[in-house]
């Protein structure tokens, strides 16, 4: 017997439910340290400084730091997530991290708890109702490659950072054009994008929703699987945010909405 979309649907709701709550899900993140020069990082103990491919950490034996399960006594080498083989940091039974790279060379720890304030606090994600209205078939036409776009990032003081553009997206409905802009995400496409919803039902910064082009040439826009970003789950996220081209002025009512604590109000309100 075939699933039907509402009940697929909330299969979909449960596992993103699950997954921000894991020990490196979205709602686990509690600092994003960049490291220019040699410094302490909230939250952890050790000192730490940059390095070629990563980050050096000192520290006693007493702080019980572990890198790549070695019990760092001294200073060690922890490679950052560009690195082939990157490292992983365990601090105690429910802190761990690792380091990201910047595009300008530098890198930052990351630094989870599972036992996070804000996982302690949640509630649920809230999702509008299944609407098959915002179930689109637009067209995919790949682009010369090479082609990219500047996205503005949420922290990143109106600077942009290039993302490669495989193709466009267009599609009409009620009248209205689209053309829209989706990067490259592993083997997915990912569309930033902003409605009149935001700031009002759903999340100010705006959602994103995971695509793959059809092999004839088409592209499934489902918006009831349109996600928070990371940055809605925690501060310590840097997101993308939308282009002129996927600001959409009317409401997309379809998707997940906001982040609920357990009595119903916004995480971060």
């Amino acid at each position: 017997m075939t699933e039907s979309p509402e009940d697929q649907l909330a299969v979909y709701h449960s596992r993103r439910e699950l997954a921000v709550v894991q020990p490196t899900g979205n709602l686990a993140l509690v600092n994003t340290q960049w490291v220019s020069s040699e410094q302490t990082i909230w939250g952890v103990p050790g000192t730490w400084a940059p390095a070629e491919g990563g980050l050096t950490v000192t520290a006693a034996a007493s702080d019980n730091i572990v890198v790549d399960g070695v019990l760092v006594d001294g200073t060690a080498l922890v490679r950052g997530k560009d690195a082939a083989e990157p490292s992983t940091v365990v601090f105690s039974d429910t802190v761990s991290g690792f380091v990201i790279a910047g595009e300008d060379g530098q890198y930052a720890l990351r630094v989870w708890d599972s036992n996070s304030e804000a996982i302690q606090e949640f509630g649920g994600i809230d999702v509008f109702d299944y609407n098959p209205e915002w179930v689109i078939t637009g067209t995919f036409t790949e682009n010369p490659e090479g082609t990219t776009l500047g996205f503005e990032q949420l922290k990143s003081e109106g600077k942009t950072k290039e993302h490669v553009i495989p193709g466009e997206i267009t599609f009409s409905k009620d009248g209205v054009d689209y053309n829209l802009a989706a990067f490259k995400a592993g083997r997915a496409l990912q569309l930033v994008f902003a409605d009149s919803t935001n700031g009002d039902s759903t999340y100010s910064v705006g959602r994103f929703l995971f695509l793959a082009p059809n092999a004839d040439g088409t592209i499934t826009l489902d918006f009831n699987r349109a996600v928070l970003p990371p940055c809605a789950f925690s501060y310590n996220f840097n997101c993308p945010l939308p282009p002129k081209q996927n600001r959409f002025g009317v409401p997309i009512e379809a998707g997940e909405k906001n982040v609920l604590k357990k009595d119903g109000s916004l995480l971060h309100g």
